[in-house]
């Protein structure tokens, strides 16, 4: 019996010849005549072009890409100039009010008509004696207290039922809500809860960046801590 080739136990496969050729980088070198015959497909229907023409389209298809992605780097790069100018401008009008008693109110219009956010509540507890009896230090239950202090980070997603959406004005048009706890520094234990609210179910969700809200949330925890100290605590 005569012993079977070796190619026949063995064929070839395209993987060996992808491998040859790109390990062999002088091949083309060598045989430059292939270059002007090899036909491939142009990615349009079954015309075939040669390989010029086919690195070409692929060519172009790159710098497209690069330049949608340069566009969309552009857009977001205007979007957060947006954000940095209406951030600022939240935070003079926050420097700007005086009465500390104000400050809840202000900071809720400012959020609503700056980042056209529909509703917002904000509740403070252990406040200073001046404001003990102001609308936004009361009604807030030990549960909601101790939800707030177990934000690590801001809560986002459906509202549920949530008591923090009872604060709101409108508590049943809120489909999505973001919870951000108030916080002094680096304590643990929150003095208050900021709520934002939507009727679109999609505005707040749970799988979304909650970095800006987290500065947010840092600017209102400074501004509001005047509630709490005896020394700054006034009413104009």
């Amino acid at each position: 019996m005569n012993p079977t080739p070796h190619s026949m136990q063995h064929p070839i496969t395209e993987d060996d010849i992808a491998n040859f050729l790109a390990n062999t980088p002088d091949f083309f070198e060598r045989h430059a005549e292939l270059l002007s015959t090899v036909q491939l497909s142009s990615g349009l229907g079954n015309r075939a072009v040669s390989l010029q023409e086919r690195q070409a389209g692929m060519l172009r298809d790159k710098i497209r890409g690069l330049e949608s992605r340069v566009v969309e780097m552009i857009r977001h790069g205007q979007e957060n100039g947006t954000i940095a100018d209406k951030m600022q401008s939240w935070m003079l009008k926050l420097l700007m009010t005086s009465s500390a008693h104000d400050l809840p109110d202000t900071i809720a219009d400012e959020l609503r008509t700056l980042f056209s956010i529909p509703q917002v509540a904000i509740k403070v507890w252990d406040v200073a004696a001046p404001f003990a009896d102001a609308d936004f230090a009361e009604g807030v239950s030990d549960d909601a207290r101790s939800f707030a202090a177990s934000l690590a980070t801001p809560f986002c997603g459906l509202n549920t039922g949530l008591e923090a959406a009872n604060w709101l004005p409108e508590p049943a048009a809120a489909k999505s809500v973001a919870l951000i706890a108030l916080r002094s520094g680096d304590a643990t234990q929150a003095f208050g809860l900021l709520v934002l609210a939507s009727p679109d179910a999609e505005r707040f969700t749970s799988g979304m960046g909650t970095d800006f809200l987290q500065r947010i949330g840092e600017l209102a925890s400074a501004a509001l801590s005047r509630l709490r100290s005896l020394a700054d605590a006034t009413l104009d």
